[in-house]
């Protein structure tokens, strides 16, 4: 082994894939960061890449090969053992190919990136100098083991040593950063705020806003920022935001893996628990529906008040279980006959997702109360609407103090925002949403704006993720409804391309533009204002960072 290590074209490998590593470590250390520190989420991107990106998998088959060719060079069969000989410097050329091809490859995926770029934290670097310690042993170890095809098996699979890597990490980063989640709940306790926690599939960061908006009309109330919706990101919220005097902490929930909204409330422990919509978002984390429901469902065990949409049959069961458990219920609902605490329905023919001003509503807030006529942004999703006011009740806010409010609901940040370009078309930017029902929901406002204003309806758009089994299938179906909406489809990137455009093509009505397939969000932007004119409609629905391809 020694021997095999000492030899040049072997020296030679290992010096070469040190150099090879660095821009390797930048893309996978990049995508970990993208990808939240979650361990086998780089390798679930690197066979994204392979899959989707021609130019990575047939890189990758070469260096295989090449691999492959140089341990068969380097065996005894081909003429050498070890020691310095011609089979040796023989097997080392195919190597180093391969470790030069491998420093290129995922082909598109770049160091720095443009979407987000690679930042240097305390965890990444952290993480970083593992990841080199880690490839600099096995790099080294390899070489004498296997030659200079050794080096070259070690970067074939960084992908999963930077998941091994992020792994060994977890609980050393838990258990540092635990002093801010003891901070937090500190803070939390000396305040008497009372938390508020809300998860679901979708319409949490939305849900959040409008609860902190009707809250707000009779407590001080907190909300986390944006999308911190995870242990260090609530920790951080109460520990920057609350103050002496705060009543209330509005906490959007999410997770990333089974158990972690039961950490959450155990660690903030809510008053009112609330569920938005359980759909098919993080399928390809959880594996089954019925995980995804559990997980969002074990938010009801940590609250005395909980509040639920009961228009879906298994949260009506979640809070049927909820009151027998002694809990109380509040329910809502979006359908103008459901038996609901809180009932949000179009107004008597109103027809609700088409115009750019607010629609006629009418809410009941409380069982046997008068339904109340309110005016809501037809950008708000009822659901979540419904929900936030459920919220609003059972924290105690006065009934006419909630319709007052539901007509200035705060929109969220590329959720459904609607603006005007320069050249008077309207733009939908919706790129902060990617789910099956919102895409839809998106597609059908815009469709019917496009119609009133009698322009073309053009959709950009890269399609969802995180949906497991299902993607496909999805993608598909927003594909066809674009297509029956005589849409102009602009299908960006290549991670749904396939999809989007079959699903168009499926259900494209002979007045429909047709689908175009483009590289990057830019080209088709420059290519939708185009085609908008000054009468159309842009809907741009998910957008996707570029560690995709």
């Amino acid at each position: 082994m020694i021997e095999t290590l000492l030899a040049w074209p072997s020296l030679t490998a290992v010096g070469l894939a040190l150099v090879a590593a660095v821009p390797i470590a930048g893309r996978w250390l990049r995508v970990a960061q993208r990808e939240h520190y979650v361990a086998g989420n780089v390798s679930t991107m690197a066979a994204l890449w392979v899959r989707r990106s021609v130019p990575t998998s047939t890189g990758l088959v070469l260096v295989v090969v090449l691999i492959a060719l140089s341990v068969l060079l380097g065996s005894p069969l081909a003429g050498t053992a070890l020691g310095v000989g011609p089979g040796v410097v023989a097997a080392a050329i195919p190597a180093l190919l391969a470790i030069a091809l491998l420093a290129a490859l995922p082909r598109g995926l770049r160091v720095r990136g443009t979407s987000k770029k690679l930042a240097f934290t305390g965890r990444l670097t952290r993480l970083a100098v593992l990841w080199a310690v880690v490839h600099a042993a096995l790099i080294i170890l390899l070489a004498a083991i296997l030659g200079a095809a050794g080096p070259a098996l070690l970067l074939l699979l960084s992908a999963p040593l930077t998941d091994l890597a992020l792994a060994i990490m977890a609980p050393i980063e838990k258990a540092a950063s635990q002093r801010f989640v003891v901070q937090a709940q500190k803070r939390l306790k000396q305040s008497g705020a009372r938390v508020v926690a809300i998860t679901g599939s979708y319409g949490k960061t939305s849900t959040k806003n409008y609860v902190a908006h009707l809250l707000s009309a009779a407590f001080t109330t907190v909300a986390s920022p944006a999308s911190f919706n995870n242990r260090l990101g609530l920790s951080r919220a109460v520990n920057d935001k609350l103050v002496p005097g705060t009543e209330v902490f509005v906490a959007e929930m999410g997770m990333a893996a089974p158990g972690q909204i039961a950490e959450l409330c155990r660690q903030f422990p809510p008053a009112i628990a609330a569920i938005t919509v359980v759909g098919e978002a993080h399928l390809q984390r959880m594996r089954t529906p019925e995980a995804i429901f559990a997980e969002k469902a074990s938010i009801t065990d940590f609250a005395p008040t909980v509040v639920i949409p009961i228009d879906d049959p298994r949260l009506a069961a979640l809070a049927e279980q909820c009151r027998a458990a002694g809990k109380t219920v509040i329910t809502t609902s979006c359908r103008a006959e459901a038996p609901a605490d809180i009932v949000l329905a179009p107004a008597s023919g109103a027809v609700v997702g088409g115009g750019e001003d607010a629609e006629p509503w009418s809410i009941r807030l409380g069982e046997g109360a008068d339904p109340v006529p309110v005016s809501i942004s037809g950008t708000g999703h009822a659901v979540n609407v419904a929900v936030a006011a459920g919220i609003a009740l059972a924290a105690g806010v006065p009934a006419a103090a909630i319709a007052a409010r539901l007509a200035d609901l705060p929109g969220s940040q590329h959720r459904a925002e609607v603006q005007q370009a320069p050249t008077g078309a309207l733009v939908i930017d919706d790129t902060y949403n990617a789910n099956p029902v919102g895409s839809l929901r998106a597609l059908e406002g815009a469709a019917s704006l496009a119609a009133q204003r009698g322009g073309p309806l053009v959709v950009v758009t890269p399609g969802m993720v995180e949906l497991g089994r299902v993607q496909a299938e999805r993608n598909r179906a927003f594909g066809a409804a674009i297509g029956a909406a005589n849409g102009l489809l602009f299908a960006v990137a290549r991670t749904n391309r396939d999809a989007l455009l079959a699903g168009y093509a499926s259900a494209a009505t002979s007045e429909a533009p047709g689908a175009v397939a483009v590289a990057t969000r830019e080209q088709a932007v420059r290519r939708a204002v185009e085609a908008a004119g000054d009468r159309g409609v842009i809907l741009y629905e998910n957008d996707l960072p570029d560690h995709y391809p």
